[in-house]
């Protein structure tokens, strides 16, 4: 019996992290003779962020059906916990814990936790890794990052753009890049390369009424989504901008926004609110870059001053996990115009869907997106060029068929066998990639 820890973000939260955990989880649950056991923050960040991370609005569970357990032990603010997080996985005696890293600040507790599983354990310290380069530019992301994800033996990559992002962190080690979950033997630090998996969390509803909902919410014959928390790295404000150049063009064209502010989530009259964010912004003051500063990033306003907003369906709040499928059985491609990007979790979404992408070329897009097939790319922060991909799928409709083969290899089962040393060779590694010195 292989005994896995899932450590990360349990289902009781939002985001795509906690889906992320959660999935694989139960991609573990799923295969024969494997125990597995989510070990969950409780409070995921310092104090001080004004933001609720708490999913309040979905009902349904996904662990149902499931054996997985779920501890909610791990406090940001409570060095006391991260002993006993580290404790309470040493007691479970697992054959592997797997950390999920997906944002720099949380390199101390994580840190901390990993190095005593390490030092006092002969359990395999893995981290999958969901970004290496953070996405905000501050000052002390690499300082945590590299603290942080130090103790592992395994590394998990979704991109070959992680893995250099990886040697760039650590230019003296040398690392066994694979796709099968081969552990280095010889002094080498293994780095299995996947790939972000197809959620399966979320389901099409055959008996849902796509035309009635369209009629009620007057939208057009062709819709594009954007869905998803609302982050100035995501590029809104270029999807608005680029979808008024194409409904200025076409007449049968409507823009779906969903998703919630990342940063508006509380009360903004309560005092507590007000503490948080005054806090908040001065510790961004110092260690964040003005341009990061999402403060005042207000794409929404951008509806309005266009005139778009009898084309635009918008739902700006937190979807429940039960009216997720609705807004991707309604649209006809997705929109990911990002300005820059890590492997993203509303791509994984929008396969379950068979729905092609319409992305821009930064970070892992190329390596997913196979222009012409399963989706169309765009160049980063150009408008005309991402409302002319626009017209393109318009004019040559990507056939979903093509989404639906290019995913058939990106499964939880395949990443749960990788992990543990079952995996198959899933593409042609690149040139060099096997156990090379940085």
């Amino acid at each position: 019996m292989k005994k896995i820890v899932c450590f990360g973000p349990g289902p009781k939260f939002k985001g795509g992290i906690s889906n992320y955990n959660t999935s694989l989880a139960k991609a573990f649950d799923k295969l024969s003779n494997v125990e597995v056991t989510i070990v969950s923050w409780t409070q995921q960040y310092p104090a001080i962020i004004p933001r609720e991370f708490v999913d309040k609005t979905s009902k349904t569970d996904f662990l149902e059906g499931t054996n997985i357990k779920v501890k909610y032990i791990t406090n940001y603010n409570n060095p006391l916990s991260w002993t006993e997080t580290y404790q309470f996985i040493k007691d479970l005696n697992p054959d592997i814990v797997i950390f999920q890293w997906a944002i720099a600040i949380q390199g101390i507790p994580l840190g901390r936790i990993a190095r005593k599983i390490r030092a006092n354990t002969d359990i395999e310290v893995i981290f999958d890794l969901h970004f290496v380069i953070q996405k905000e530019s501050s000052s002390l992301d690499k300082k945590f990052t590299a603290y942080g994800i130090q103790p592992a033996h395994t590394y998990l990559t979704h991109a070959y753009k992680t893995v250099d992002e990886l040697k760039e962190l650590y230019p003296n080690k040398k690392f066994l890049v694979n796709e099968t979950g081969k552990r280095a033997t010889t002094g080498e630090q293994t780095v299995i390369k996947l790939y972000h998996p197809i959620y399966d969390l979320f389901q099409p509803d055959p008996k849902f009424d796509v035309a009635a909902f369209k009629k009620e919410h007057n939208l057009k014959e062709n819709v594009f989504l954007f869905f998803g928390f609302i982050r100035k790295y995501k590029g809104l404000h270029h999807a608005i901008e680029a979808f008024k150049k194409v409904a200025d063009q076409r007449d049968d064209v409507s823009l779906v926004i969903c998703g919630e502010s990342f940063w508006k989530t509380l009360d903004q009259n309560k005092w507590s609110t007000k503490l948080k964010t005054a806090l908040f912004g001065a510790a961004k003051k110092v260690f964040l870059n003005s341009k990061s500063d999402e403060k005042e990033y207000r794409p929404l306003q951008l509806i309005d001053k266009l005139n778009l907003k009898d084309k635009t369906l918008i739902r700006n709040e937190f979807i429940a996990n039960e009216d997720v499928n609705k807004f991707f059985q309604i649209s006809d491609a997705v929109l990911l115009f990002y300005e820059y990007a890590t492997p993203s979790g509303v791509e994984s979404l929008s396969y379950n869907f068979k729905m092609p992408i319409l992305a821009t070329k930064v970070g892992h897009f190329p390596e997913t997106i196979d222009h012409g097939f399963n989706g169309y790319l765009a160049e980063a922060e150009d408008t005309d060029s991402m409302a002319a991909e626009m017209i393109h799928f318009l004019e040559q409709p990507i056939d979903r068929n093509n989404v639906e083969s290019m995913t058939k290899k990106m499964s939880w089962e395949n990443y749960a066998n990788a992990i543990l040393g079952k995996g198959k060779q899933l593409s042609a590694p690149k040139e060099g990639e096997m156990a090379m010195e940085s």
